[in-house]
């Protein structure tokens, strides 16, 4: 699986594809506003990537990232992602994004929405408690001491698989953090979201274990 679909291309998922292209992965890439607007950056990232609409970045991925907010109708590309796992790298920010009742309330996390919205897929929530230019400041190779760690949640043990290579892959230690309803536990406010700058593999589990439910989720 050595294509990925990228539909964002802001901060994150430019990162990602910044990353993706390091550890010799091909990736199609995709935004709102067209592939002709993504000159600039395909250009950066040289042949291995190629800018496309966010169904074509869908079809063409092995697997799939999601680096756009989640929005009350759905706009993805459900049937492109259907079978496909799809990491989502959204956070809850209703500052930004507006109020969904059901997280507000505990009910349902927002990657369960996004399962919801997406029920051929096979969601796992990653790359959502590091700050972007973090993917290459804090990379390190496996076995070094105190690595830097990731958690991921999904119902789909498969799905946990694929985003635990790609972490090691691209220098992170991973704490699992399954099943989507657990995925609070990383989010903003949260003490794996307030120590994003480093925490090995047992720091990272310990702030998940410590998390507490936040009714109106805060910046920061």
């Amino acid at each position: 699986m050595r294509t990925i679909g990228i539909i964002g291309a802001g901060e994150v998922g430019s990162q990602l594809a910044r990353a993706a292209v390091t550890h010799g992965y091909q990736v199609v890439i995709a935004n709102s506003r067209g592939p002709e607007t993504l000159t600039r950056l395909v250009d950066e990232l040289g042949p291995s990537a190629r800018a496309a609409t966010a169904a074509d970045a869908a079809e063409a991925g092995d697997f799939v990232i999601i680096a756009v907010p989640l929005k009350p109708v759905n706009d993805m590309p459900v049937e492109q992602l259907a079978g496909k796992i799809v990491l989502d790298t959204n956070n809850y920010m209703p500052w930004r994004d507006g109020h969904f009742p059901a997280v507000d309330s505990g009910e349902k996390t927002v990657h369960e929405l996004r399962q919801e919205q997406l029920p051929a897929s096979k969601v796992a929530k990653a790359f959502t408690h590091i700050q972007a230019p973090r993917l290459f400041l804090s990379a390190s190779p496996p076995g070094t001491p105190g690595r830097h760690a990731l958690s991921v949640s999904s119902n789909y043990p498969e799905a946990v698989e694929l985003v635990t290579r790609l972490y090691d892959e691209f220098g992170f230690d991973t704490v699992d953090n399954s099943p989507l309803s657990e995925s609070w536990r990383s989010g903003p406010g949260q003490p794996a979201w307030q120590s994003h700058a480093h925490q090995t593999r047992e720091r990272l589990a310990a702030n998940l274990a410590n998390a507490r439910r936040i009714k109106y989720p805060v910046r920061g």
